[in-house]
């Protein structure tokens, strides 16, 4: 993170010294005529109109057009790099806000150049409405996921940084943009997702969740020695993991009568992150205090009634 902030400072003073150079250079009285004739043409040809041509002076006028938008992205995304600092809320709009950026910034220079080259931006757009009413009913879909995307931003259903469930699906989310989504699961792989399809969305981040240790004891082992056993294990499992438990450690009782045991269940509430980890701690502590107290664990066992 830290070195792409660093490249971003780098590109973004890069282009400001580009800019500069290319708006004073006419006006420099240590450069040679020729570079101060090019530098003031170029100038020139930034507003300018006329008809369809293709000059040394309009490419290099576009070309610096690409550096300024450029530079007002970068510039951008500077200002938002130490916004999103703040919380989860504001790193999704940052997001959105440099994705949405993109998108203008591209656009705004494609429509400067062509200005620049002399095309009649007027006809160019009129054209370019009528091919966007032909294809409209083809484009929904993309409709469909920008509308949903500033939906997603404006609502603060999910933010970057925040664990979801989506139908079988558990991930973190690690972008939202102006189209799409894109999600993590605990395995580091990516799942991209159209914002219009992301639907039944759980947010697991937003309280503490419940790690459970569900663990069975023999019907002839004395369930108050099995508690005191367990309780005290949970009193060690607080001292030693209180940054990672977000409360004491809770015996929540006899959760059921199953076939070869009876099943006691105990839960502690952290962080979404933080479940799998907690569970699989405390379900080895509750084991090995278990082992210790001499609590048997039974295994399935199948009582076979031989007929007479």
């Amino acid at each position: 993170m830290q070195n792409n902030k660093n490249r971003t400072s780098v590109k973004f003073y890069i282009l400001l010294a580009i800019v500069v150079f290319a708006i004073f250079a006419n006006n420099a009285d240590f450069l040679p005529a020729v570079v101060r004739d090019a530098a003031g043409n170029t100038f020139n040809q930034l507003f300018s109109s006329g008809d369809f041509a293709i000059t040394t002076s309009r490419i290099l006028a576009s070309l610096f057009a690409v550096a300024f938008c450029m530079l007002v992205a970068t510039a951008v995304f500077m200002i938002l790099s130490h916004v999103e600092k703040r919380n989860r809320r504001m790193l999704t709009i940052s997001y959105l806000v440099k994705s949405l950026t993109n998108w203008v910034c591209a656009i705004a220079c494609v429509i400067w150049i062509l200005s620049i080259l002399g095309i009649d931006i007027s006809a160019a757009l009129a054209g370019v409405g009528i091919v966007a009413l032909v294809l409209s009913f083809g484009a929904q879909s993309l409709v469909e996921d920008v509308v949903t995307g500033i939906f997603i931003m404006f609502e603060g259903a999910f933010n970057v940084g925040d664990i979801i469930v989506m139908d079988n699906f558990r991930g973190t989310v690690r972008s939202i943009g102006v189209r799409t989504t894109i999600f993590e699961d605990d395995g580091g792989n990516l799942k991209i997702v159209n914002n219009s399809d992301i639907r039944n969305v759980q947010n697991r981040s937003r309280n503490g969740s419940l790690a459970v240790c569900d663990v069975g004891i023999s019907y002839d082992s004395s369930i108050p020695a099995a508690e005191k056993v367990i309780l005290d294990c949970l009193e060690k499992m607080w001292q030693e993991n209180d940054g990672m438990y977000l409360s004491h450690p809770v015996y929540a009782g006899v959760q059921a009568l199953a076939d070869s045991s009876v099943v006691l269940r105990c839960r502690v509430e952290v962080r979404e992150e933080d479940i799998f980890a907690a569970q699989r701690r405390l379900n080895r502590a509750v084991k090995l205090a278990l082992d210790e107290g001499g609590i048997e664990i039974p295994f399935p066992q199948v009582v076979v009634h031989q007929a007479k």
